[in-house]
């Protein structure tokens, strides 16, 4: 994975993913970031691939940005294309999917810990406050 920066999309696979948001009908884009959401939160306590991980948190901003406190997604790593009104049930989900991109095993995280990656953890715990609503 070709990673620049700690950001939801500052990697290759979290820019692949924004095209397929994009790439997505009107009114079907929420289906994708739940598809992202649920990719993760099915491996159960099975090893989580990094890709998934890094879909997940990409999809988390996207949803957050919608929550108050959110931050925009203004990168031109993500979505082009206005994703709309998402469903305010895309938030546990997604709450959800970022808890299991923190629990062991989960190559993202792994990497990271590697690689002292407490600023990228900090920031994906931010998000997961946003969506939680604290």
């Amino acid at each position: 994975m070709g990673t620049w920066d700690i950001g939801p999309f500052d990697n290759d696979t979290a820019a692949d993913f924004s095209y397929r948001v994009d790439e997505a009908a009107d009114g079907k884009k929420a289906d994708v970031l739940l598809a992202a959401f649920r990719e993760v939160t099915g491996t159960g306590d099975d090893y989580l691939d990094a890709d998934f991980g890094a879909e997940a948190i990409a999809a988390a901003a996207l949803v957050a940005a919608q929550c108050e406190g959110g931050e925009a997604v203004t990168t031109s790593y993500g979505p082009k294309q206005p994703l709309g009104d998402l469903p305010v049930e895309l938030r546990a989900e997604a709450v959800a999917a970022l808890d299991r991109v923190l629990a062991e095993p989960s190559e993202l995280l792994e990497l990271w810990e590697e690689s002292d990656g407490e600023e990228w953890k900090a920031g994906v715990l931010r998000l997961r406050g946003v969506l939680a609503g604290g």
